[in-house]
């Protein structure tokens, strides 16, 4: 599976484990705006990521930020996106379950890399669930297109 992953300048070693990681485990990991430490700002890498996910270039996203706040509030603008912020590996395996969460945004200040790495693999291994999520889902897709969620 394709991956896009990208970092403010907070995240940038977490990514680089995250693409180790992720090649190990048979995906194809590509880094989108590199910041190589140096001060930059997280909605320019959200919008590449989120974009790259949305176009269908990349299968799913990963974003590190120092909370994963940022990183999520502004992949979530970008329509098609269904970013979490998880801090857990529960939050990690709902977002994928029930929300069919395609950007996962994790901090890099407020967890540990152990914990960050156990929550990547929870989340690229869990799968859809579908079914009455499936009508949730499309809720969301008509209020990202202005229309009242209940009609």
């Amino acid at each position: 599976m394709r991956i896009s992953l990208g970092s403010d300048h907070r995240g940038v070693s977490l990514v680089q484990s995250f693409v180790a990681q992720l090649r190990g485990a048979g995906h194809d990991p590509v880094v989108l705006g590199e910041c190589s430490g140096a001060s930059c700002d997280y909605p320019d890498i959200a919008w590449l990521v989120a974009n790259s996910v949305a176009r269908g270039e990349s299968e799913r996203g990963i974003l590190v930020c120092g909370t994963g706040i940022g990183m999520c509030i502004a992949a979530n603008k970008v329509d098609g996106i269904r970013a979490a912020l998880a801090s857990d590996e529960l939050a990690a395996q709902l977002s994928r379950s029930h929300n069919d969460a395609n950007v996962l945004c994790l901090s890099a200040d407020l967890i540990g890399p152990i914990l960050a790495k156990r929550i990547l693999d929870v989340w690229m291994s869990t799968s859809f669930e579908g079914g009455r999520h499936e009508r949730r889902l499309a809720k969301i897709t008509r209020i990202e297109h202005g229309q009242d969620p209940s009609a």
